[in-house]
């Protein structure tokens, strides 16, 4: 499931951070230094506080009985510390941003990914009364990041210098691809029915772990958003700036919580209720995108986009 993400990504595109550094930048400061921290807030305040006495029970973790809402608290931590990678690149075709910068953003996201995710995952959660072996979570960011990271790059170096990039895309990806809708669906499914007693007697408990993964997402989107055209950016850079921020790496949120907490757990379920919400949700921020294009400068050469919402106020 990782390594079909990892393949795609063009690290050699890293290098054009330097022409253009404030898109990057402002992904950066949003998904590292505000991100984490306002997803804690928004699950102390709801899943901590106000739902509390609507989630009852504890499960065995580590051999601690752990309050269920507090491990909903750590998946939804776990989702909140993941920037998105290679689905941006969706979104970023659909709201006809710039490509190259979008690649830009997720290979710089990925690499700082490999080196915070885990002391910053660490330091929540033990933040949280949700203390984590330090091996633990190392471990599970270098199998889970680390590894496909480290083969995808290997892998899609070698088939381009021997294969070709038109082998690439049309055959070696056209293959590829599947294998992740597969492998993710399968963990779904599993994930699904270790909690399925849960599900069918707590509906409820899905909907109240939805709500703060709702508001953060669309929380995080404005203040990108707003910032990017506060600093002045085109809208062909915005627009990925934002949608990178907002969406989550819930491949890797959710490895991680199988990996610490356990395929049963309720850390697992908030990682894939954020799953179930975050395409909705993020489509709608896309089409927000291109109904609010005219708020921002635009790049001469993409004046001429299919979607006439995005050219409209250029006339």
């Amino acid at each position: 499931m990782m390594y079909t993400v990892m393949v795609k990504i063009d690290f050699g595109q890293a290098k054009r951070a330097a022409q253009a550094p404030r898109p990057v930048m402002l992904t950066l400061v949003v998904n590292w230094l505000i991100k984490p921290f306002t997803m804690v807030v928004f699950a102390q305040f709801f899943l901590g506080w106000l739902f509390r006495p609507l989630i009852q029970g504890t499960e065995l973790i580590r051999g601690a009985q752990v309050a269920l809402a507090d491990s909903y608290i750590a998946g939804t931590i776990l989702l909140g510390i993941a920037p998105c990678t290679a689905m941006v690149l969706m979104w970023g075709y659909l709201s006809f941003s710039n490509q190259g910068h979008t690649l830009v953003m997720v290979a710089i996201n990925s690499l700082a990914m490999l080196f915070l995710y885990a002391p910053l995952g660490r330091w929540l959660l033990a933040a949280n009364n949700l203390a984590v072996p330090w091996e633990t979570i190392v471990l599970s960011v270098l199998v889970y990041v680390g590894l496909p990271l480290l083969a995808g790059a290997v892998s899609r170096s070698w088939i381009l210098r021997n294969k070709g990039r038109a082998w690439f895309e049309d055959v070696f990806l056209k293959y590829l691809s599947p294998v992740a809708v597969v492998a993710l669906l399968l963990t779904l499914v599993l994930l699904f029915a270790f909690k399925g007693d849960l599900i069918v007697e707590n509906p409820l408990h899905i909907l109240l772990i939805a709500v703060p993964l709702f508001i953060q997402t669309n929380f995080i989107f404005l203040i990108s958003y707003v910032a990017a055209q506060k600093l002045g950016m085109v809208y062909e850079d915005a627009a990925p700036a934002a949608l990178i921020g907002a969406s989550n790496h819930f491949e890797v949120a959710i490895a991680t919580a199988v990996t610490l907490f356990g395929l049963n757990s309720g850390a697992a379920l908030a990682t894939v209720v954020g799953v179930l919400i975050e395409v909705p949700v993020m489509l709608m921020l896309v089409e927000v995108c291109k109904r609010t294009a005219f708020w921002f400068p635009r790049e001469p050469e993409k004046a001429t986009l299919r979607d006439p919402r995005c050219v409209k106020p250029l006339g």
